[in-house]
């Protein structure tokens, strides 16, 4: 018997078109190819095969005939490549499906291009083309999600897509998810359902407590209230002890305060004390046994609004408006809180104190532009004019009158309200939003600030003023490299204050050599040679004398923070203060804290840097007083815990701690509290706190030695 020849070459047929191919190297392109082509099949002995029905077009043929020859995909448009990707599948070319995937998955860059895509990402279990329109998504967030097509595809996506778009990350996504839609309507029907897929997807206990605890919540926000208990109770089975107050709230609606008032006891009596649970406690309790709550949770947790606005209410309802004001200020003064501003604006309202009232509903509009008050009734913009008809017009002149006032006085909320007024008018709009951030971030408003940096931007009047604000976009994202070649792409342009002030700035904080310093003090007096305002200026030289001092030239120093304080830049006082110290007169040090406590409206860290020019009784005094006013400052707990620990008193320094921790998990508390739970051999308490701080920061250098040697010593 005569063996048939078979030619090395086949003609794939679409339509009335022939592609001629390498049968072996189509063969080799999957099993079930080499079987057709190279098997027991009627194609094996052809040299024409018609494949007009399997859904490809010449083009993508001719695709797939070049990535059996090279190995690559060429340029190609989307159809086609979605063609091959198909194809791929159906005939099981895993090489090819592969190389299609990453390709489609380069080409998405719009929102439109992912809800395109991502469909057939789906369908053709593409992970990297859906991981890639998924990235488009998330990067818009929240803005994608007011797409209905975006929320169609979170919401229809079975368990097997959710694990083609993110792996075994589905908790994750749908956690971010929630939380968004959470921070923009808690009851909306897309909240609960992310929120139900949510716990669909919980595997381990933690992320079961939290899911049901959040839907709850949002149960219990939409007045599902069968619902919400169903899932409180499956949240404390699983050893959500927060979940308690929820049970306790359905509870005190159904009528039964008392019933809530002893599960909120039950919960502080079983479990160490943390200042939530005395603020919800004192929510079914009246007169002296609520205030007694209400201080107890503000002892043990002081960054907790509620107790210090009741607090403030009650105060102003007996007619003690100075104490009201007072107990509202404490907090307001380290945590710009709107509930709390909106409170201290009703109460200026009331006392007819209308540019007060003023100074802080701009203050609010400035951090929340949509903000609504009288628990979302009025929106704020709205009583902004109606109070401003009772204020008195500022010309442009007053303004920056004003503003120079405030910022000098070092006040921050007050400078925000100029801002925000000025901003209405047609002055220079970009340079205000940039003084805007500046304020937001000293405020520890970060998100505030980039929202004002990013509107710098949009309103800069020239291109040298555009990229010196992206400069500074870069720099407070981490891309100081970038940042730098702004500024000097500013500079090439035109040489201005800001643009060597950026570059100065960025150059101090990205070298490490000390060689560089004369770069920086050349760039900061080149920007005083640039015109700016006073305001400006005096941080200019503020950082001049800050670089003299890190070489050693304090005369220069010293000069420069005088220059800066002829022209009231008040802060100047602090590095003064500083020359004082590192020439040995340190009694002049402390007086020029001093000097700069008195002129500071926001002083706390003022009286932290003056307690390093005190003895042991008078540091401990100023520290004391830095709590007082701004408890989320770490240092004096640092402080105080090392020296209790010098003095032998182990446990109270652990406390010391342990009293800050519990409302900030710093990574500075915790290292140190590690070390001294491994000081006294405590190893399970040293690696719990180890662990905690290398979640926030897994690189933390101290922190993985501590870990190391800790985790040699567990048994």
């Amino acid at each position: 018997m005569i063996e048939k020849h078979v030619s090395s070459s086949v003609f794939f047929r679409i339509e009335h078109e022939k592609i001629p191919c390498d049968r072996h190297k189509i063969a080799a392109l999957s099993a079930p190819f080499n079987a057709m082509l190279n098997g027991g099949f009627t194609e094996s002995l052809q040299e024409e095969i018609d494949i007009s029905k399997n859904g490809i077009t010449p083009s993508g043929m001719r695709a797939v005939r070049e990535f059996s020859e090279t190995g690559s995909l060429g340029d190609h448009c989307p159809d086609v490549l979605l063609e091959v990707l198909i194809f791929a599948n159906r005939f099981c070319c895993e090489r090819l499906k592969d190389a299609c995937d990453r390709k489609l998955a380069s080409l998405v860059s719009t929102r439109q291009e992912a809800v395109a895509l991502m469909e057939y990402a789906l369908e053709e279990h593409s992970p990297v083309l859906a991981a890639s329109c998924l990235q488009v998504f998330l990067y818009e967030i929240p803005n994608c999600l007011n797409d209905d097509r975006v929320i169609k595809i979170f919401r229809d996506a079975s368990k097997y897509h959710i694990s083609i778009m993110v792996g075994s990350a589905a908790f994750s996504l749908y956690c971010l998810l929630s939380e968004v839609t959470m921070a923009r309507d808690p009851c909306s029907d897309i909240t609960a359902y992310f929120l139900e897929r949510l716990v669909e997807s919980a595997v381990s206990n933690r992320q079961k407590q939290l899911s049901f605890h959040q839907l709850a919540c949002v149960r219990l926000l939409r007045k599902e209230f069968n619902e919400a208990e169903q899932l409180f109770e499956a949240a404390v089975s699983a050893g959500h002890v927060y979940s308690v107050a929820g049970l306790a709230r359905l509870d005190f609606i159904k009528g039964q305060k008392f019933r809530s008032y002893e599960k909120m006891s039950s919960v502080i009596s079983s479990f160490s004390p943390l200042g939530w649970m005395y603020q919800e406690r004192s929510l079914y309790c009246d007169g002296e046994k609520k205030w007694e709550n209400l201080e107890k949770a503000t002892e043990l947790e002081p960054t907790l609004n509620y107790p210090y606005m009741y607090r403030a209410a009650s105060l102003m309802r007996k007619e003690n408006v100075q104490a009201a004001l007072a107990e509202v200020n404490r907090i307001l003064g380290f945590k710009l809180a709107l509930d709390c501003l909106e409170l201290r604006f009703c109460f200026y309202l009331a006392l007819e104190d209308y540019p007060a009232a003023l100074c802080d509903v701009q203050a609010i509009l400035t951090l929340a532009p949509e903000y609504r008050m009288f628990e979302g009734r009025v929106a704020a913009t709205q009583l902004c004019t109606l109070v401003r008809e009772h204020v008195e017009n500022w010309t442009t002149a007053d303004c920056w009158l004003q503003l120079y006032d405030r910022w000098s006085s070092v006040d921050d909320i007050g400078s925000l309200s100029v801002i925000y007024q000025m901003l209405e008018s047609d002055a220079a709009k970009g340079v205000l939003y940039f003084r805007q951030s500046l304020l937001l971030l000293r405020l520890s408003c970060p998100e505030a600030a980039m929202r004002s940096l990013q509107l710098a931007r949009q309103n800069a009047a020239t291109e040298h003023e555009r990229l010196v604000y992206e400069g500074w976009i870069l720099y407070d994202t981490g891309h100081c490299e970038e940042g730098l070649h702004k500024a000097e792409e500013s500079i090439q342009l035109k040489r201005s204050f800001e643009a060597f002030f950026l570059k100065a700035y960025a150059l101090a904080d990205s070298s490490l050599d000390s060689s560089c310093s004369s770069t920086v003090v050349s760039l900061l007096e080149d920007a005083l040679k640039c015109p700016s305002d006073r305001l400006r200026k005096g941080q200019a030289l503020n950082n001049l004398g800050s670089v003299y001092v890190d070489c050693g030239k304090l005369d220069l120093a010293a000069d420069c923070y005088i220059s800066a304080l002829k022209i009231r830049h008040t802060r100047a006082h602090q590095g003064l203060a500083r020359v004082h110290f590192l020439r040995g007169d340190r009694n002049a040090a402390y007086e020029e804290m001093t000097r700069l406590i008195e002129k500071a409206q926001n002083n706390a860290s003022a009286y932290e840097k003056r307690s390093e020019y005190c003895d042991r009784e008078l540091t401990k005094a100023d520290l004391e007083m830095v709590t007082q006013l701004d408890p989320l400052r770490v240092y004096p707990y640092r402080y105080r815990a090392a020296v209790s620990m010098d003095s032998h008193k182990e446990k109270e320094a652990i406390a010391e701690l342990s009293r800050a921790i519990a409302f900030k998990a710093d990574l500075h508390l915790l290292h140190l509290r590690a070390a001294f739970h491994e000081h006294i051999g405590d190893v399970s308490g040293a690696l719990r706190d180890c662990r905690a701080a290398l979640s926030v920061d897994p690189n933390h250098q101290e922190m993985l030695e501590l870990h190391n040697r800790v985790n040699s010593q567990e048994p």
